[in-house]
């Protein structure tokens, strides 16, 4: 009987030995998990806290919604500072104070074509412009930033910082001038003021043969990234026509900065000999068969065929005395220079800002631009040269030369030569 029983008290023991471990078992486990998930709260807690990571969930917060924008507008013709807001998604009453606070300068009033107007812009704050930055030119800009405690504009000049880096490049004469500057990576303004300079005693169009060669040291101004954000003068430059070298220096004298040959003789004279770059001379002086009337009339003038928007510079300081709809002539400039002489460029596609009446202009100054206005079958430049109130062939015509420096002022030059001379050879050599 006994030994029947013990079967089923062992069973017992067991039951109750298995419940009593689960019991154990599910205890440890609810406390496990319990200290696991403090742990976690903890330590996301901390991370929480971490300064690295709420500066990158704030970042990335204002990624997916920034808080400032930044609007850029370049200043077209004709646009002027009020216009310009218009184009800003704000309220009028936002718009009338920026007038009334940002007009009192003249940074605004009178915009430039090109311009860069930068806009800052609070979108958290009922799109309210909180910067304004104009950029005046390359090297300065104007920043008005708005004072949140008395909800007025700050005024401030930004310049910034340039390094002068004297440049030196030499290249042989493929094709054109142009095309082997550019090539050789020099800037399209240094171009233009190399042509303007030998303008005077070189046809660019005729004294040029292929294999010729230049030689050109000039100023270039640097920012903080290393880019060149402008030129300045030219050192020094040669041109070598068919074996001959043409070296002129640049040099300051009292008068302003000019340039010299080796005797110290300016190559100013009072005319330029051809107003324009890159063209071809199309028409000479004298009879020729009109293109359009067809029969043979006198050309008093000279034709320049080059593409339409050319520029075309003064060829002599002087005072504008016409910028105007001259008929057959299109659109014409007259230029008064002494009172010997006057010239007259006409067909211009269109005016430059200077090209008004009354004002005066300097020798090399852009005035106008290439076209084919009035009585023409193309774009062209038709230039006269009026001598004592007579036109003659620009040419042929023999024109005054330059100063030469004398006294202590040649002194300088020659010494200003020396210097010029060994800074190309440094440059030559890589020493620079």
């Amino acid at each position: 009987m006994l030994t029947s029983k013990i079967p089923i008290i062992i069973k017992k023991y067991n039951l109750h030995f298995i419940s009593l471990f689960l019991i154990i078992l599910c205890i440890s486990l609810s406390n496990y998990f319990t200290n696991f998930k403090k742990k976690q709260n903890f330590d996301f807690q901390k991370l929480l806290e971490n300064i690295y990571l709420n500066k990158t969930s704030t970042s990335i917060i204002e990624n997916l919604d920034p808080r400032y924008e930044k609007i850029i507008i370049k200043v077209k013709s004709g646009d002027n500072f009020q216009k310009i807001l218009n184009q800003i998604e704000i309220g009028s009453g936002e718009k009338q104070k920026i007038l009334k606070e940002v007009l009192k300068k003249k940074s605004v009033s009178n915009l430039l074509k090109g311009q860069k107007i930068i806009f800052k812009i609070d979108k958290r704050k009922s799109k309210k412009i909180i910067e304004l930055l104009v950029e005046m030119s390359k090297t300065k800009s104007i920043l008005y930033s708005l004072n949140e405690s008395t909800d007025k504009f700050q005024y401030k000049e930004i310049q910034k910082s340039l390094k002068r880096v004297v440049s030196y490049k030499e290249s042989i004469i493929s094709n054109s001038l142009y095309e082997s500057s550019i090539k050789n990576g020099i800037q399209p303004n240094v171009i233009i003021d190399f042509a303007r300079v030998y303008g005077f005693q070189v046809d660019f169009q005729r004294d040029i043969w292929k294999n010729d060669s230049f030689q050109l040291m000039y100023e270039t101004f640097l920012d903080d990234n290393k880019r060149i954000v402008e030129t300045g003068n030219i050192i020094y430059a040669n041109l070598n026509l068919q074996g001959k070298d043409l070296p002129l220096y640049g040099f300051k004298t009292k008068e302003g900065y000019d340039y010299f040959d080796n005797f110290g003789k300016s190559i100013k004279k009072s005319l330029m000999k051809t107003p324009i770059n890159g063209a071809r001379l199309s028409s000479s002086f004298g009879m020729r068969k009109h293109p359009i009337l067809g029969f043979n009339k006198m050309h008093r003038g000279t034709d320049f065929a080059a593409p339409e928007g050319t520029p075309i510079m003064a060829s002599g300081d002087g005072k504008i005395v016409r910028a105007r709809w001259c008929g057959g002539g299109g659109n014409c400039i007259k230029i008064k220079h002494n009172s010997t002489y006057s010239t007259v460029y006409a067909h211009l596609s269109k005016f430059a800002r200077i090209a008004k009446e009354g004002n005066r202009v300097r020798q090399g100054q852009i005035i106008g631009y290439v076209g084919s206005t009035g009585m023409s079958t193309g774009p062209h430049l038709h230039y006269e040269v009026i001598e004592n109130g007579k036109k003659v062939n620009s040419q042929t015509l023999k024109l005054p030369s330059g100063k030469i420096l004398k006294g202590k002022e040649r002194e300088r030059f020659e010494i200003e030569k020396i210097k010029i001379e060994v800074t190309k050879s440094e440059l030559i050599a890589g020493l620079n």
